[in-house]
């Protein structure tokens, strides 16, 4: 058994990983979801901090998945518990080599980082937003369960800050939704080449994939968990 901590993006709330949970129990994992407090810290270092003190204290040497944006903080949480794996999940990967913040990448090129269209909306997201940039990969029944979840959390303090944890410290495994309409896959693709040193892992669906794909992202974090 491996624990497996689940840190959901800016977008959904825990429960958005109701499926993926049930997928990595029947694979004989522990999965551990989050609540990732909205403005809460002003660091990664911080928001690492704030979530380790809610998790259970047996955790053993956890594989760490962050979701979209909360992939800023994966490296300092995954230093913290002394992580075995990190696994991003079309999740951000911060320029630590480049010493860049995502807001002065964004700044220099932001249509090579994000869909213009997912730019465009702002920071609200309604039905009509979720269904068309998160969850257009997922059939009716799956569409009305998650709809629910969606849940906007403010992370803009992560966004201005230089990554202080080199994501590449420790092994991870990246997962790339080819037709995910908010990150851009070729900017995904290239984070996982030149700031982690791995072959990015292809997977269908779009940025929330997890939800209508649940079996095949846990079989791809039950192999990471393995080695």
């Amino acid at each position: 058994m491996t624990d497996v901590v689940l840190l959901q993006g800016s977008t959904q709330s825990p429960a958005g990983f109701r499926r993926l949970v049930a997928a990595l129990t029947r694979r004989g994992h522990r999965p551990v979801t989050t609540d990732l407090p909205s403005a809460a810290a002003p660091t990664a270092d911080g928001y690492a901090d704030l979530l380790v003190a809610g998790l259970p204290a047996d955790l053993d040497r956890p594989v760490v998945v962050a979701h979209s944006a909360s992939g800023l903080i994966l490296p300092a949480l995954a230093e913290r518990l002394d992580a075995v794996r990190q696994v991003w999940l079309a999740a951000v990967v911060g320029d630590h080599r480049g010493q860049r913040s995502l807001m002065t990448e964004l700044q220099a090129d932001p249509p090579a980082v994000f869909n213009p269209e997912w730019l465009a909306t702002g920071r609200g997201i309604d039905d009509v937003a979720a269904t068309y940039f998160l969850f257009h990969d997922a059939d009716w029944t799956t569409l009305r369960e998650v709809l629910g979840t969606v849940s906007l959390c403010d992370l803009s303090a992560l966004y201005a800050e230089v990554p202080t944890t080199d994501p590449a410290a420790r092994p991870s495994t990246y997962l790339l939704p080819t037709g995910d309409r908010t990150l851009r896959p070729t900017w995904m693709a290239a984070a996982a080449r030149e700031r982690l040193g791995v072959e990015p892992v292809e997977l269908p669906g779009g940025h929330n994939n997890f939800v209508a794909h649940a079996e095949r992202v846990a079989q791809e974090i039950d192999r990471a968990a393995r080695g």
